[in-house]
């Protein structure tokens, strides 16, 4: 991986997405990958406090009611590796981070933030769609691919198109159009 064109600033937001408990429920979501994601937040998540820099923490609330994500479920409250009050919590029911409430759009341009770091789950649905509506906001965007995973899916033919290979799909459809691709130990490092 070759490392970012430039190191994220001083007041780098990182948007941490959907870690939640449902996402650990492989009975109902199926085969992962990435094993670190959690421990690859966690670290993210003390270096940008560390750092004094804005974290945002999203929550995906599910309208359907069957669903581990829906607000009445246990799995929809965070993982572990959460901790701690973020700076703006932002709280959706579709895949864009930017289609919340309250509206992170405004909420950084308030703050002055021109750049993100995305992070969590998963990488090719809410995490994608973020970095893609990001990037069309203008952002710089900074996809950190190793704290992100994803699971195994069914294609339109019936083919399983497994998790690392859904992940290198979404590093390749963000780079150098609406994000950065990068990792975690190359944000902390930068």
């Amino acid at each position: 991986m070759t490392a970012p064109s430039f190191s994220p600033g001083p007041k780098a937001a990182l948007v941490v997405v959907d870690v939640q408990q449902a996402f650990g429920d492989v009975e109902f979501w199926g085969t992962r990958n990435n094993p670190e994601c959690e421990k690859n937040i966690e670290t993210l998540i003390a270096h940008w406090r560390k750092t004094g820099r804005p974290v945002v923490f999203v929550r995906h609330d599910s309208t359907n009611e069957s669903s581990p994500l829906h607000p009445s479920s246990p799995g929809n409250q965070f993982k572990d590796v959460i901790t701690g009050e973020p700076d703006l919590l932002v709280v959706k029911s579709v895949n864009s981070s930017f289609h919340g409430t309250p509206d992170l759009h405004q909420w950084l341009q308030q703050e002055g933030v021109t750049e993100l770091v995305v992070c969590g789950i998963t990488t090719n649905h809410c995490c994608e769609t973020t970095a893609r509506v990001g990037g069309n906001l203008g952002y710089q965007v900074f996809f950190t691919l190793d704290a992100t995973h994803t699971f195994d899916r069914q294609s339109p033919e019936g083919e399983v198109i497994p998790a690392d290979t859904l992940g290198k799909i979404t590093a390749t459809n963000l780079h150098e159009e609406f994000a950065t691709i990068t990792t975690t130990e190359e944000l902390i490092t930068a």
